[in-house]
């Protein structure tokens, strides 16, 4: 009877222990907003896709695979919408996504930063992301904005005249799965 209770007692233990160490899935809602903009040019991308796993007490297990689709890019302008999909900047044909997969997330002060790898028109960098998660009940928000170089990714030409420093602003509401 004792090895039953122990046994039975060893299980709780570690059903517990299963259940406060598995990261929280996270559904990205339909209101994000993933905006740009430089000098010459801003816009949004309509179309973000993505697996989001965190929690704040659980870092070693949270993880961001994000994904952007080059051709919904919108300018406001459907010509610079065009000139933006074509081979001379984004090249949306031959690199259709931008990718964000995180390898490391860490809290920084107040807020966070996840650094990982941004694939952009085939080149593939890593970058820090600064980040703020504001939870509220079953619902949350990721935001935060940061820079990137869009000759460090070959997109459009030195000389065309556009901005090197692109900003990036993105806001992400999410839902517990």
């Amino acid at each position: 009877m004792k090895k039953i209770v122990l046994s039975f007692a060893t299980l709780l233990v570690l059903t517990a222990v299963f259940a406060f160490s598995v990261a929280k899935n996270w559904d990205i809602k339909k209101d994000y907003s993933i905006k740009f903009s430089g000098e010459d040019a801003s816009g949004i991308f309509k179309t973000f896709t993505g697996t989001i796993v965190f929690d704040e007490q659980n870092l070693a297990t949270s993880k961001f695979t994000v994904s952007i689709d080059v051709a919904s890019i919108n300018t406001g302008n459907g010509m610079q919408n065009k000139h933006a999909k074509g081979a001379d900047w984004f090249d949306a044909t031959k690199y259709p996504q931008i990718t964000f997969t995180s390898s490391k997330i860490s809290k920084a002060g107040s807020s966070w930063q996840t650094t990982g790898t941004l694939e952009m028109h085939g080149v593939k960098k890593e970058i820090t992301i600064p980040f703020s998660f504001v939870p509220k009940g079953n619902e949350a928000v990721f935001s935060g904005s940061f820079s990137v170089n869009r000759s460090d990714y070959g997109i459009g030409k030195p000389a065309a005249g556009a901005a090197g420093q692109v900003k990036i602003e993105v806001y992400v509401p999410v839902t517990k799965k």
